[in-house]
């Protein structure tokens, strides 16, 4: 997986998940793997990027509102959002935002 996301030219949908963990790491290593696999198949899934230091920050890629509703929905993605409620995440954050522009070298 490339570092930065390779995204097709504007307008796509970016979700921005921003966490503070909690001391608990059992299992979470092998959930966030299979969360970044399982969205690599939905339909609409453009990319990820992602970095961890005190704030971690997962930011993915959509092409349109009705992919990111269908990922919110998953099944096995429902379960690790409880899962990351319960035991992973101290607190959290998730934005939902229309790029417009980007550019880069």
């Amino acid at each position: 997986m490339p570092l930065i996301a390779q995204t097709p030219e504007p307008p796509y949908y970016t979700v921005i998940f921003t966490s503070v963990r909690t001391e608990i790491d059992e299992g979470y290593g092998d959930t966030a793997t299979r969360m970044v696999e399982l969205a690599e198949q939905q339909p609409g899934f453009l990319g990820v990027e992602s970095a961890r230091e005190e704030v971690g920050i997962t930011v993915s890629y959509w092409a349109d509102l009705e992919s990111i509703k269908n990922w919110k929905r998953n099944m096995e993605h429902l379960a690790a959002q409880k899962l990351g409620r319960e035991k992973w995440y101290a607190s959290f954050k998730l934005r939902i935002a229309k790029v417009e522009r980007d550019y880069g070298m």
